[in-house]
């Protein structure tokens, strides 16, 4: 089988061998892999199962100097520090008077169909993906501000409700945009979760979030596509929900959190979703020994690829304190069956 033809067997909840993986690197990991191992051979080595064709979101930031950007909802980004963050949001009350909300074609490069059909052309036996970029939650604290998003949504329940339905909107534009390209699915993130649970809480997250995500993979459904979100942290309590709107996909997965332990939601959903990533980066890739990661990884592909329904990764990217005998132990282990 193809790496696309392996994904999709996953998706659909079939065992497959291998188990499809994917894995990042990010700061200088990569740089020491290729410095340990005398070149960069090691990548050779990796197979690409799952490749983004394109990413109908881009967020257009223009330089303001001193390593601010300014967005296209008009908030300041600091982007010369890891993380970035927020440092103005551009709706600073729960008003839009005076306020331009951008549309869809102001956030699309013109020349993205063009290369995500050359990258379709390109990566043809790979399981390709669509991005759309942030999410409703990300994208309504990205335009008001952390603290002020999470006061809206209980003191200001109307304006919350409102500016979630223009984002929506938004997102729905978006996905028009990408109806004929002929990628397997569609990439949203959203990081609903912290590590004890879902932000706004659970039922707040079904009065808002539910219904209107429910819109959104099934505009993503009615185009013949998959649905993969992104989401950090623990979203155990909203699990069934995000089944039941059509979730196809969660990525992440981090075993840190609160109830997030893969091999206990692989017996309580492993039938009806698939799980991608689980191998922890806040505890055994930093700070595991080499053997402990080959032995979860072991683990990950018997218990969690048994009956299809996963797809192994670590929940992030390789960060840049990982040791360099641990990045190699990840990439050794995920590259020998």
């Amino acid at each position: 089988m193809t790496p696309r033809e392996i994904v999709l067997e996953q998706i659909r909840h079939h065992a497959t061998k291998p188990v499809p993986y994917t894995i990042g690197f990010e700061g200088d990991v990569a740089e020491r892999l290729t410095r340990h191992y005398g070149g960069d051979s090691w990548r050779e080595r990796i197979v690409a199962y799952i490749v983004s064709c394109c990413s109908v979101e881009r967020r257009k930031q223009t330089p303001m100097g001193q390593g601010k950007e300014r967005d296209l909802f008009g908030s300041i980004w600091r982007t010369d520090r890891r993380p970035f963050h927020l440092e103005q949001p551009g709706l600073q009350r729960p008003s839009f008077d005076g306020y331009y909300f951008p549309e869809a074609e102001d956030f699309v490069d013109p020349n993205m169909k063009q290369g995500a059909m050359g990258k379709l052309k390109e990566h043809a036996t790979r399981f390709t993906t669509i991005g759309v970029g942030w999410g409703l939650w990300e994208n309504y604290w990205a335009i008001r501000g952390f603290d002020n998003a999470l006061m809206d949504c209980v003191a200001e329940p109307d304006f919350f409700a409102e500016l979630l339905d223009r984002l929506t909107d938004l997102y729905l534009d978006q996905l028009q945009m990408c109806a004929d390209i002929p990628a397997d699915a569609f990439m949203f993130g959203d990081d609903w979760g912290d590590q004890r649970g879902v932000m706004v809480g659970p039922e707040r997250w079904r009065r808002f979030f539910k219904p209107r995500y429910a819109r959104i993979y099934e505009a993503a459904h009615a185009q013949g596509k998959i649905v993969i979100s992104h989401c950090c942290g623990s979203v155990v309590d909203i699990i069934p929900d995000m089944i039941e709107i059509g979730l196809d996909v969660l990525e992440s997965v981090q075993p840190e959190a609160r109830g997030m332990n893969p091999y206990e939601l692989k017996k309580a959903w492993g039938g009806k979703i698939t799980f991608w990533g689980c191998l922890g980066s806040q505890s055994i890739i930093p700070f595991g020994t080499p053997q402990e990661i080959h032995a979860e990884v072991r683990r990950l592909r018997r218990e969690m690829g048994e009956d299809g329904g996963y797809i192994l990764a670590p929940a992030k990217a390789l960060q840049p304190e990982t040791p360099t005998q641990n990045a190699v132990a990840v990439v050794e282990a995920f590259t020998v069956e």
